[in-house]
């Protein structure tokens, strides 16, 4: 019997029935609470935010079925076990009702789907705008001297760009050019006329560089990893580009069409594992760091805290492929104690890798900065720098610096959840690559930047530490959080101790510091001395005004502007850019450390190419600026620093030289 069959006689049968039988009315099970849902499950680290959780007015703008997704199957699966997929979409709808995460776009064609799409459209919340495509055929992919094709720009991961298309003394008459609005926006990279980006709503666009109208969009790819483009003969335009996703895999695709060319196989089993830091392309591999949610995953007192370990895999280019895969925790996972409930908890655990691998071919190895530890079990993989052989796998050496740091959300200040390890950390992660610096005579030096306000520099070779500077106190946000930079004189720090700001606005206002003491607040952007070490500036950020529209996590600071340096600056000769969670955006010169040029995203709306009027900026956060071709590109609004400016939807800003 075909399928419409019985459905047209299991109704007929049920209609027959309905007049045989006294009339029943039988009592429907009750909807699922979202509301309900969410305050017990969701809101103790959403609202007020929490570490790293994002607000819920961020939540709010995410396509439901992203939110279902995230409780299914990604890092929030342990905080939603016991749920039923009804509930899922209670809470999902309850966060995203009346959401106000931006204007209302106008009624407009969409881009037409292109063969990388699977499975169809998803219908877009009216906020994220219309893309359009570009009205004239897509150019082909040219490499110039202007390109900006990685996150750190070359395989050092300094985020110098040689040749910027623009000098130092044009710098101060930059204008906005183009913004596009999207949600959870991340770092683009550009290559001639294109330009990439990936989006945590699963939306990865080819932009045309100069004018940002759209070449080719793929849906389908939860990610807020910078896209890595190279030459390859994988691909049939001869250029590919990589993206690691939220759900543990990694997909190539043609630059030039959005054709997907292979999807690797997930690269780790545990559902609070994901991808954050930029897969990195050398030689014939690509190298995948991988971090984790179990942080938050913890705060759960049934949650059998911990059993994550950060790994970094290499995968073959041509095919994806795993060839190795490497865990920077390499103590053997045991039983520890059980909490007052029962719960066995285990470990050791921990040593997320949160940013992009450095390679070093010359040595045959790569580096890797590791994240804390999750557990009170003693471990040598957390809080350290480690190089792994690029042929093997085979760890060649680690340096940690901050033993004993134990951390899971939810223990900061008088709280203690039933999982906190004991002692507890101060949450001193590595987020920022390191950086490979040539010195002078042929030597080089290892540079690293820490969430304790603590800057590295360590032998390639052994691992030997040289030497160490304090240019932060340091806090759970940093101290240093997402990068640094490099030119060939000088290493450029950004520095945000941002708990440490709220403390200040907590003082202020006669209340108890946020999590606890963190000491004085030291945000700004610092000149050091790579081969010593030696702070040779320093630039205080300014106190300056900002707006940070949406943002409804006011619980913190009051609302007030937290002028704290958490993105990863970058560098172009004589100047460095910098932006700050205040929304401002500035250029310094390099040799002192004065300020030559600034804008606030915060003080205007922007009217965006995908149709969005007044659209708001916010907080300049994550991995920074990309400069090329004589064009500066930031995200403003950064959706994951909520409690500091984040509005739920991004928009791309590019300035040029005078606008033009």
């Amino acid at each position: 019997m075909k399928f419409s069959s019985w459905i047209a006689a299991a109704a007929a049968a049920a209609s027959a029935a309905a007049f045989a039988a006294p009339l029943m009315v039988r009592a429907q099970p009750a909807a699922p609470d979202g509301a309900a849902l969410f305050n017990a499950r969701c809101k103790a680290c959403h609202e007020p935010p929490v570490g790293r959780a994002p607000a819920r007015a961020s939540l709010a703008v995410l396509p439901p079925a992203q939110i279902v997704e995230v409780l299914t199957s990604g890092v929030m699966a342990p905080m939603a076990a016991g749920l039923s997929a009804g509930d899922k979409r209670a809470i999902a709808g309850y966060l995203t009702a009346g959401a106000a995460g931006g204007p209302q776009a106008p009624a407009g064609p969409q881009v037409a789907a292109t063969p990388a799409r699977r499975g169809g459209f998803r219908p877009l919340p009216a906020n994220i705008g219309v893309d359009l495509m570009c009205a004239d055929a897509a150019p082909p992919i040219r490499a110039t001297g202007s390109d900006w094709t990685s996150v750190g720009v070359d395989a050092d991961s300094r985020r110098f760009q040689r040749d910027p298309g623009l000098t130092s003394a044009e710098a101060p008459r930059l204008k906005l050019k183009w913004a596009y609005a999207m949600v959870g926006g991340g770092m683009p990279t550009v290559v001639g006329e294109w330009l990439f980006v990936t989006n945590r709503n699963g939306k990865f666009y080819a932009l045309d560089a100069k004018k940002g109208c759209v070449r080719w969009l793929v849906e389908g790819v939860a990610s807020r990893t910078t896209p890595m483009i190279v030459k390859s003969a994988i691909s049939p335009s001869g250029w590919a580009t990589f993206v690691g996703e939220r759900n543990r895999t990694v997909r190539a695709f043609d630059a030039r069409t959005g054709k997907e060319i292979w999807r690797s196989a997930p690269l780790e089993a545990n559902p609070v594992a994901g991808i954050t830091g930029t897969p990195v392309v050398s030689g014939g591999q690509l190298f995948v760091p991988m971090s984790s949610g179990e942080e938050g995953a913890a705060t759960q007192a049934g949650y059998p805290c911990c059993s994550f370990r950060g790994s970094l895999s290499a995968l073959d280019l041509k095919t994806g492929q795993i060839q190795w895969k490497t865990y920077m925790i390499d103590e053997p996972l045991h039983p520890t104690r059980k909490t007052a409930a029962g719960t066995q908890l285990q470990g050791p655990a921990g040593g997320a890798i949160w940013s992009a691998p450095t390679a070093d071919a010359k040595r045959g190895l790569v580096y890797v900065a590791t994240g804390d530890s999750y557990t009170e079990v003693p471990t040598a993989g957390a809080d350290a720098i480690v190089a792994v052989e690029m042929a093997t796998g085979k760890v060649r050496w680690r340096r940690q610096v901050t033993p004993g740091d134990n951390f899971i959300m939810g223990c900061n200040g008088a709280a203690r959840g039933a999982n906190c390890p004991n002692p507890i950390g101060p949450d001193y992660d590595f987020g920022a690559s390191p950086i490979l610096f040539n010195l002078s005579g042929g030597r080089q030096v290892l540079l690293s930047g820490q969430k304790s306000g603590a800057v590295y520099g360590m032998d390639p070779d052994t691992g030997k530490l040289l030497w160490s500077t304090k240019v932060g106190s340091g806090s759970a946000l940093g101290g240093i959080e997402w990068g640094m930079a490099a030119d060939d004189k000088r290493l450029y720090v950004a520095n945000a101790d941002t708990i440490n700001l709220f403390d200040e606005v907590m003082r202020a206002e006669g209340k108890p510091p946020v999590e606890g003491e963190n000491g004085p607040a030291k945000p700004g952007l610092y000149g050091l001395d790579p081969a010593t070490g030696r702070i040779l500036w320093a630039a205080p950020a300014p106190v300056a005004p900002c707006r940070y529209a949406g943002d409804r996590s006011r619980d913190y600071a009051g609302g007030r502007c937290i002028r704290a340096l958490s993105a990863a600056p970058s560098v172009i000769p004589g100047v460095v850019f910098a932006g700050a969670t205040d929304g401002w955006l500035r250029a310094y010169d390099a040799a002192t450390g004065k300020i030559v040029w600034q804008t606030s995203t915060t003080a205007r709306t922007y009217d965006t190419l995908n149709r969005i009027k007044a659209q708001p900026g916010g907080s300049i956060d994550g991995l920074g600026p990309a400069v090329a071709g004589g064009m500066v590109y930031v995200m403003s609004g950064f959706n994951g620093a909520s409690r500091t400016g984040g509005n739920g939807v991004n928009v791309l800003l590019a300035y040029s030289v005078d606008g033009a």
